[in-house]
């Protein structure tokens, strides 16, 4: 059976899986939704160049089985070497107090199945829950009928929570299939500062496939970071689904970096809701084999005196395929709007390719916008002026494509995590570089 005959089949008994029915309306009415348009094809504009029938004609499990045997020295493999660090581990879905470790305070922080439970967060879930995710998507209005796994957290005024929390979100002993729809929501209050890294491991030789929904709320003078480690195996799918709305003389940055997975696909949504208002968006590709990863990005400039940046990098191999759509749109009143997007790709092979279109909807007369793209190969001249000094041509060629990716993390504060992807980078270009 098709994923989207599974869909309806199994949304009742999910509905009765759960303890909380308060949202079971919305949760039918997203289904119905989700029914009349169905998963969306190359025939749809914004999935021109992806094929999502690679999942969609797979059969799933929509209820993982519980248990596990993660041992601590897999979760220490997971880990960035970040003794300092909070984390927050899920195992097919639920938390695992025993496998995390959360010293934060002054803050509420619940996994998303509990705060749905728990009656003092309903006014919570009335004011933010699906307030920016509702969209006419597919996968959106499908994580809304079914979301269950995640975590909700709001972090007070004027708190600043000075270690990073790292989100593991693990799946393991699934003889199936198995379909995750993973929500989150976190609220920024003024002047407020958090930074999230989260991460998918599937353990398992069967198909993984996660449909997430992050919702972020920044509010005045607050910091939000969302740093997004794509590492996972060649049997995991992801569809990742973020909105981040800001307030006036916020700072919100989502860095996405790709490495891992047979599928991914990241739509990521900016809404800026002030002036004096700074959104970051970065990201860096490295696959080969038969990989895909599309970025989908768009930043909605509503008020004066804001910035955008968007710095996207993209490197592939074997018969790899990536996807760049940035879309940046000034309001006729956001003048004096400062935004900047760019892709930039090399191709390692001939079965490689990249479909990039970066967009700008200019609507006011007073901005500074610009974007761009390229897509080419290694400088031969780069490349001899190395091997003239005794460098091999495999090390040559990985020193150039670390120069770069490298600016993309330039904005990176968590040193583990920028050696991380250091290293990843090295591990993915095949050799050893000292850092």
């Amino acid at each position: 059976m098709a994923l989207r005959e599974q869909i309806t089949e199994n949304h009742q008994e999910f509905l009765e899986s759960l303890r909380h029915r308060f949202l079971d309306e919305d949760r039918k009415a997203a289904l119905e939704r989700f029914e009349s348009i169905g998963f969306p094809t190359k025939r749809d504009e914004e999935y021109k160049y992806t094929n999502l029938k690679e999942i969609t004609e797979k059969a799933y499990n929509f209820f993982p089985k519980e248990n596990h045997n993660i041992t601590k020295e897999q979760l220490d493999q997971l880990h960035l070497g970040e003794e300092n660090f909070d984390w927050i581990t899920f195992v097919n879905g639920k938390l695992h107090k025993e496998l995390s470790k959360v010293s934060i305070e002054n803050v509420e922080f619940l996994s998303f199945n509990y705060a749905l439970n728990d009656e003092k967060h309903r006014d919570v879930f009335d004011r933010y829950f699906n307030t920016i995710a509702y969209d006419k998507s597919a996968f959106t209005n499908l994580n809304q009928a079914y979301c269950k796994y995640g975590f909700f957290l709001k972090v007070p005024k004027n708190v600043v929570i000075e270690k990073p929390i790292h989100i593991f979100y693990i799946s393991q002993n699934q003889e199936e299939n198995t379909f995750y729809n993973t929500r989150n929501l976190l609220i920024v209050d003024e002047g407020a500062k958090v930074e999230i890294i989260e991460s998918h491991h599937n353990f398992d030789s069967t198909y993984v496939l996660t449909n997430s929904v992050t919702e972020i709320f920044t509010y005045p003078n607050a910091k939000a970071d969302w740093h997004k480690l794509q590492n996972d195996n060649d049997t995991s799918y992801l569809i990742d689904n973020t909105f981040a709305r800001q307030e006036k003389d916020s700072l919100t940055t989502v860095n996405t970096f790709s490495f891992g997975g047979k599928l991914v696909r990241n739509n990521l949504d900016f809404i800026q809701n002030g002036s004096n208002i700074n959104s970051f968006m970065n990201g860096i590709t490295i696959i080969g084999k038969d990989q895909l990863v599309d970025h989908h990005t768009a930043v909605h400039h509503n008020f004066p005196n804001c910035e955008s940046y968007q710095n996207y990098k993209g490197i592939f191999d074997g018969k790899s395929r990536g996807v760049f759509n940035g879309k940046v749109f000034v309001d006729k009143i956001a003048q004096k709007t400062n935004a900047y997007q760019q892709n930039n790709n090399v191709l390692l092979s001939e079965g490689a390719a990249i479909d990039t279109k970066p967009q700008l909807e200019i609507f006011a007369d007073d901005v500074k916008c610009s974007h761009g793209c390229t897509v080419g190969q290694l400088n031969e001249d780069a490349l001899f002026y190395l091997r003239a000094r005794g460098i091999s041509k495999k090390e040559a060629q990985a020193l150039l494509l670390y120069a770069f990716a490298n600016d993309a993390m330039q904005n990176i504060d968590i040193e583990p995590l920028k050696e991380k992807i250091s290293r990843l980078l090295a591990e993915k270009l095949g050799v050893d570089i000292e850092f």
